[in-house]
């Protein structure tokens, strides 16, 4: 059964860090692309980053380019989403989800590329 589980996530001031973790078992993904997406209250879910199967390319969102950093250990079937310089904007629910598309050198941005998700972690910005 494949899974994927983030942690990471919880109340932080504006300004600080947090660093997201999602672990994915069941099979590997080691060549598939990798994304964060992430929901607000009372909106639909978005991209905010993706990664390619080799870690060579990465993709972001306008609103947390230069603020979010994407990583990934394809041995520890890990993939990470540093998040600095947080706002209350940020506040959301950040799902890890796994691409089907196989060693594609373009990190995908849509939600229909996306075959496999994690139940998501909660991040909550305070002013």
């Amino acid at each position: 059964q494949v899974q994927l589980v983030e942690s990471g996530g919880g109340l932080v001031q504006a300004g600080g860090s947090l660093r997201l973790s999602c672990v994915a078992s069941g099979r590997t993904f080691s060549n598939n692309a990798m994304g964060w997406f992430r929901q607000a209250p009372g909106k639909e879910r978005e991209f905010v980053a993706s990664i390619a199967w080799s870690g060579g390319n990465t993709a972001y969102a306008d609103s947390v380019q230069d603020r979010f950093t994407i990583s990934r250990d394809n041995a520890k079937s890990t993939v990470y989403l540093q998040i600095n310089s947080l706002k209350p904007d940020d506040t959301a629910v950040y799902y890890c989800a796994a691409s089907q598309l196989y060693r594609s050198t373009l990190p995908p941005r849509g939600q229909y590329q996306y075959a496999y998700w994690g139940q998501g972690t909660q991040v909550t910005v305070s002013a």
